[in-house]
């Protein structure tokens, strides 16, 4: 496959995707920033949980 045919083809391919509107790129963007920060702060309070049971275990480490 040349290059021309793959830019060809990949044009017409182009016009068949169904983009979002500008809401609905704004309401995904925010839906990712909301679900990030819920999963980081799950994975902190995990996190801290952890590091206490480790300085429980094992206090020679002095974290």
């Amino acid at each position: 496959m040349g290059l021309k045919q793959y830019i060809n083809e990949t044009k017409a391919e182009m016009q068949h995707v169904t983009w979002p509107t500008k809401k609905q790129a704004t309401q995904y963007t925010v839906v990712v920033i909301v679900l990030s920060l819920v999963v980081s702060a799950y994975l902190g309070v995990f996190d801290s949980i952890f590091v206490s049971l480790i300085k429980y275990v094992v206090p020679s480490l002095g974290y």
